[in-house]
């Protein structure tokens, strides 16, 4: 069994620590050439993979970084919006890393609330 997370949540639901755990990053890099055989979209700010599979790269990927610029959300480092950069044939042949997509802080806090705390009585021998 593997601990991915650890959360500490006090009586009132609030979250005190937390820690994750990851193991190391399945990413998956590779040259495509014009049309992509991925269909991405966007989804909750990020570029994720909706349809199609092969060498490694997943649905629900996250597009991390093309020709070696990291994506943030759903723009490149240098401010071009992926979607709109992967779609002109004139960038291909093209070099996309893709992974699962790493939890944002919101997505942390909505996890640790859905968390119930149970008491666990212990009974005490005479």
């Amino acid at each position: 069994m593997a601990i991915f997370s650890v959360y500490v949540v006090n009586k009132a639901g609030g979250l005190i620590y937390q820690l994750d755990s990851y193991a190391p990053r399945a990413e998956a890099e590779k040259t495509f050439s014009y049309p992509l055989d991925l269909l991405l979209k966007l989804h909750d700010e990020r570029v994720l993979v909706a349809f199609g599979q092969r060498d490694g790269i997943r649905v629900g990927h996250a597009v991390l970084a093309i020709n070696g610029m990291d994506v943030n959300g759903k723009y490149t480092a240098d401010g071009k919006e992926v979607l709109e950069y992967l779609g002109n044939p004139a960038n291909y042949p093209v070099s996309i890393r893709f992974g699962r997509p790493r939890l944002t802080s919101n997505e942390k806090l909505m996890l640790a609330s859905m968390f119930h705390s149970d008491q666990v009585c212990g009974s005490s021998r005479s």
